[in-house]
């Protein structure tokens, strides 16, 4: 299967696992619609990226994993802190509950995709 017969069904299966997450642990000053909208718009920022690009440019698993698998979250942290805390340095407990709950939904979906690769590999 080619990269863009992948995109469709990879994105869907992401934003399946990620969005629960964020909208269970974003902080209560987003209001749910603004949750549901981050679990949708961050996979679609970064999962182009990582399933198109990084693969050409990294051919060694481990190396592409490696970087793919930072740059995720680092680039939907960033995305999400400029979005939704304009204007501030910080964002103080909020902030730090959101970019760590964006972190581990893309812990989460690396590893149930990992387990799902491996078992349909």
């Amino acid at each position: 299967m080619s990269p863009w017969q992948f995109l469709p069904a990879g994105y869907l299966f992401t934003v399946l696992i990620e969005t629960p997450i964020l909208l269970a642990g974003l902080s209560p000053a987003h209001p749910w619609r603004r949750r549901l909208f981050a679990g949708i718009w961050l996979t679609a920022c970064t999962y182009p990226v990582v399933i198109l690009t990084f693969p050409v440019l990294f051919a060694r698993r481990a190396v592409y994993l490696a970087v793919a698998e930072t740059f995720a979250p680092v680039a939907e942290c960033a995305l999400f802190w400029a979005a939704f805390y304009p204007g501030r340095r910080s964002g103080g407990a909020s902030l730090r509950r959101d970019l760590a709950t964006i972190i581990i939904a893309n812990l989460a979906s690396f590893g149930i995709g990992e387990i799902a690769w491996r078992i349909l590999s």
